[in-house]
This record gives C-alpha cells, sequence and structure tokens, in this order.
C-alpha cells in the first residue's frame, strides 16, 4: 500500500484507513485511488474483517478533493470512470464502513464518504462540492445521485448549483451525519462506540441489508446510457481547461462557459 494511505489493522474485525497527505488536506492521488481499489477487493474475500473505518489526517480535513494534477496526465472522463469503479467497489463492501470526518470534506473526500454506510464528524466539518467555482467540471451522475441521496436533493442542489459549504449541523439536520461531535477526541470515542455496536451484530443481518440497500441503488443511481458524451463535453471543454490552469497556478478562474 502506498504510505499515503494508512491501513491499520490491530483491533480484530476492524481495519482503519487514513488518508495521509495532511500537507495536501488529504487530497486524493492516483496512487491512493490504486490502494483502495486494492485494499476493497480484498476485503471484499475477508470475512474476518466487519467494519471499516474511513478518517484524514492532521485535523484539517477527511479529504479535499483530488489531485488536480493527476487529471493532466489522463483522458479526464476515463479517469473519472475508475474513480468510480473504486467507489462502487467500496459500496459492493460487506463490511460496515464509517467515515470520521474532521474538517473539509469536499469533492472526491465527500464521494468517498457518502459512499460509505455510516458517517460521524466534528462540528467544525464542512462539506461540498464546490465545482462550479473552482473547477468547471461535473459529477458523474452515480456520484451526482448518492450526494441526493445522503444530503436529500435540497442541499445537494446548494452544494452544486450555489457553491456553499454545508456545515455539519446542518448535514446532521439533514441525517447526513449519525452524529456531530465537539472535536477530535469526542470523535474517536463516538467511532469507536459505533465500532464495538457494530462488532456485537448479527453478520449475517449486516450482510443481507447491505445487499438489499445496494438493490435499491442500483435502481435509483444508475448512470444514464449517454453519460459519456455528457461529460466528455465538460472535459474537453474551454472551462475545465481553465479551471485546471488556474488551480495549479493558484489563480481565480476566468470562466466563459
Amino acid at each position: 500500500m502506498s504510505a499515503e494511505l494508512l491501513i491499520d489493522r490491530d483491533h480484530p474485525g476492524v481495519v482503519e484507513v487514513t488518508f495521509n497527505r495532511p500537507e495536501r488536506r488529504n487530497a486524493f492521488t492516483k496512487a491512493m485511488y490504486r490502494a483502495m481499489r486494492e485494499l476493497w477487493l480484498e476485503l471484499a474475500e475477508d470475512r474476518s474483517v466487519r467494519v471499516v473505518v474511513l478518517r484524514g489526517e492532521g485535523g484539517k480535513a477527511f479529504a479535499a478533493g483530488n489531485e488536480i494534477s493527476d487529471f493532466l496526465e489522463a483522458d479526464a472522463v476515463e479517469y473519472e470512470t475508475w474513480i468510480r469503479e473504486m467507489l462502487d467497489g467500496l459500496f459492493a463492501l460487506p463490511q460496515v464502513t464509517v467515515a470520521a470526518i474532521d474538517g473539509v470534506c469536499v469533492g472526491g473526500g465527500l464521494a468517498v464518504a457518502t459512499t460509505c454506510d455510516l458517517r460521524v464528524a466534528t462540528a467544525s466539518s464542512r462539506f461540498g462540492y464546490p465545482i462550479a467555482r473552482t473547477l468547471g467540471n461535473a459529477l458523474s451522475s452515480p456520484v451526482l445521485y448518492r450526494c441526493a441521496e445522503v444530503f436529500g436533493e435540497s442541499l445537494t442542489r446548494e452544494m452544486l448549483l450555489a457553491s456553499r459549504l454545508v456545515t455539519a449541523d446542518r448535514a446532521y439536520a439533514a441525517g447526513a451525519i449519525l452524529a456531530e461531535v465537539a472535536d477530535r477526541a469526542a470523535l474517536d470515542a463516538e467511532v469507536s462506540g459505533l465500532v464495538e455496536g457494530i462488532l456485537q451484530a448479527s453478520p449475517v443481518t449486516l450482510r443481507v441489508t447491505k445487499q438489499q440497500l445496494r438493490r435499491r441503488a442500483s435502481i435509483t443511481e444508475t448512470a444514464p446510457v449517454d453519460e459519456e458524451p455528457l461529460l466528455r463535453e465538460v472535459y474537453g471543454g474551454p472551462d475545465f481547461a481553465e479551471g485546471v490552469r488556474a488551480f495549479l497556478a493558484k489563480e481565480k478562474p476566468a470562466f466563459r462557459g
């Protein structure tokens, strides 16, 4: 596994995954996505693991999107598809997945968090997809639908159309997170209690329940057949090129549409 993705197996029945790029607010690199894909494939066959906890290092972010420079080295639409396949692997895990969120949770970080079964967050955490103001790209439909399923359509529209970040208290009120706690220490305590409860539950009940929920999601969150041409229009257009240029230059983008 990459040093940017730390795997802790010290607690029996639990795997803890830490995104370890605090200097970049844990923005996901291609190597991190690849390591996650490999881990999900391994865990899919491991009945000894009951819970998977995901968290970010540093106290400032769960994960702040993707490492934008990686888009320059790949076909952007194919890269998004590859990332979505990783998310599909996470969603399909038989284990209960928990996102322990402390800080900013945006872009790719929010896609991972909403793919998890459960989310717990500190009061200072913020959630969103401010891509209309930053990169000028677009979400794949399954990622968008999952966000709407977790946060509700109203908050999802606010995140994407108004480029606003949603506070932890509003996320809790919407049911997107199951607990809003004061700080990292309280977050750790909440997650520990949650994990212990899951470890005491019937494995077959949890596994079958997840299968039932995946069947529901397969109906409501499937990408439309014309998805790729829509995304290619976005990623091949001038706004995304300007967004990437401005982001890497640390400038405000001048979008033209």
